[in-house]
């Protein structure tokens, strides 16, 4: 027996056709749907308690979620269907799919896009900057793509290339989504799986990085943007289902994998442009000018600062400090104002 067949599985099967859907008595419940459904709700979930410990109104991040998620979903859908336009539009496509989407197909590039209109025209309404939304809201982006990838695991579907590797991704020989002229038995990567760790592992990165340097001005969510595409790069090449081919500099590859080369090249440098901002103390309030609350900070936050869990950006010793600075500050000024006092106003 090989010391790989010990330590891991021989393989990763995937679940029956039949769980791909299920009734309810007159309604049809599809998998993937559920999938994105959970991924919405953690990340509603990871984002409001976040704002809540920057001080941020409670309310207007569930104002701005009601904008951002519809008009991500849209979005997402129609950057799928333009980079895999041939189930649609091709010879045998079928333009009534377009708007099924528990089949599956939800472009993450589409959904960022059109989702930050949406939190734009929400952040516009509740007086918040969108970069403040984007800052609080990307660790919890980043568990709703680790937990939607799981639809793709129900659906059978955008796996990778064969692979004999331990875990290799069992497909059944008779679902649409199986290549022409591979035998059965076949096993593939399991993209889904490498993109879910992925994400998991880009949400504890972005946790930390933000305790330890507390990022602000929306240099968190380009340090996600960066993290996300490169990990979509090396992921994108090994899948090999159908999509839109682009030949750049005699090099034809997926429009995915060129678009996560663009977009890493500009999260990286939008997040330079923004660090050299922040050094020159141009990062400025989290609220729209005219709506910063009268108990905000010189920084922009409101004083209710208490991020010292998991989720926030500020250790309990750097918190005890500024306390301590701040009673410091306090004595200071009464003992100024005492009669007699030197530099006192008499």
């Amino acid at each position: 027996m090989h010391l790989t067949s010990v330590i891991a599985p021989a393989s990763i099967p995937s679940p029956p056709a039949d769980f791909s859907s299920f009734s309810l008595g007159p309604l049809t419940i599809h998998t993937y749907a559920l999938c994105i459904l959970a991924g919405i709700i953690l990340a509603l979930w990871m984002t409001s308690v976040r704002w809540k410990r920057r001080g941020l109104p409670e309310e207007a991040v569930w104002d701005i979620a009601i904008w951002a998620i519809p008009f991500g979903i849209i979005g997402g859908r129609l950057y799928h269907v333009i980079s895999s336009p041939a189930a649609y539009f091709g010879a045998n496509g079928d333009l009534s799919l377009i708007p099924q989407i528990w089949r599956g197909g939800l472009g993450i590039w589409g959904a960022v896009a059109l989702g930050a209109v949406g939190a734009w025209i929400g952040c516009r309404r509740a007086g918040i900057k969108l970069s403040t939304f984007a800052d609080a809201g990307v660790p919890g982006l980043l568990l709703a793509q680790a937990v939607g990838r799981w639809g793709n695991w129900f659906n059978q579907e955008l796996f990778g290339s064969p692979t004999d590797v331990p875990w290799g991704l069992e497909i059944d020989a008779n679902n649409p989504n199986f290549p022409d002229g591979t035998a059965p038995g076949t096993l593939f990567h399991p993209t889904f799986l490498y993109e879910s760790l992925w994400c998991l592992a880009g949400v504890v990165l972005l946790l930390a990085l933000d305790k330890k340097f507390r990022l602000r001005g929306g240099r968190l969510f380009w340090i996600y943007a960066a993290y996300y595409t490169l990990g979509r790069l090396w992921i994108e090449i090994l899948r090999i289902d159908d999509a839109e081919m682009i030949t750049f500099f005699g090099v034809t590859q997926r429009l995915n994998v060129w678009t996560s080369i663009g977009l890493l090249v500009f999260s990286v440098a939008m997040f330079i442009f923004l660090t050299i901002r922040a050094k020159k103390g141009q990062e400025g309030s989290l609220y729209l000018p005219g709506h910063e609350p009268e108990s905000a900070t010189a920084e922009g936050e409101s004083g209710n600062k208490t991020e010292t869990e998991p989720f926030g950006s500020e250790s309990g010793a750097s918190s005890e400090q500024a306390r301590a600075n701040l009673a410091e500050t306090k004595s200071e000024d009464t003992d100024s104002r005492r009669p007699g006092t030197p530099g006192t106003a008499k």
